[in-house]
């Protein structure tokens, strides 16, 4: 399972930016896909996450800020970005766990990172 995300970029104090992530490979199913972030020096940290069913989970720091949505069909996840802080500069890694179509087996992938600056 491959997650191939972008999006990333410059961004000044209140502007938005959106994130895609999309999962290709033998997959049967995805459950939860979501978002997570790290900032230089800082460990890795939840940011969104929603089911399959559209239940939604996210940190208290972009709550009413961020808004994350997924599309089953296409296999993707966005991630709407309003209201910027240069707090939220950092790499964000997409996620998706589910069924491999073949095995069976449940997998948990990342994609490969990108990177959001918030500065002026």
């Amino acid at each position: 399972v491959q997650l191939q995300a972008s999006g990333g970029g410059l961004v000044q104090p209140g502007g938005s930016l959106r994130l895609s992530c999309a999962a290709s490979g033998s997959i049967s199913s995805i459950n939860t896909m979501g978002w997570h972030r790290q900032a230089p020096g800082k460990q890795r940290e939840l940011v969104a996450t929603v089911t399959s069913g559209g239940s939604t989970n996210y940190a208290d720091s972009v709550k009413d800020r961020f808004t994350i949505s997924r599309d089953n069909a296409k296999k993707t996840v966005l991630l709407q970005m309003n209201s910027l802080k240069p707090e939220d500069t950092a790499v964000y890694y997409c996620y998706a766990d589910g069924i491999l179509s073949r095995s069976y087996n449940r997998f948990g992938s990342w994609g490969q990172g990108t990177q959001l600056t918030v500065s002026s």
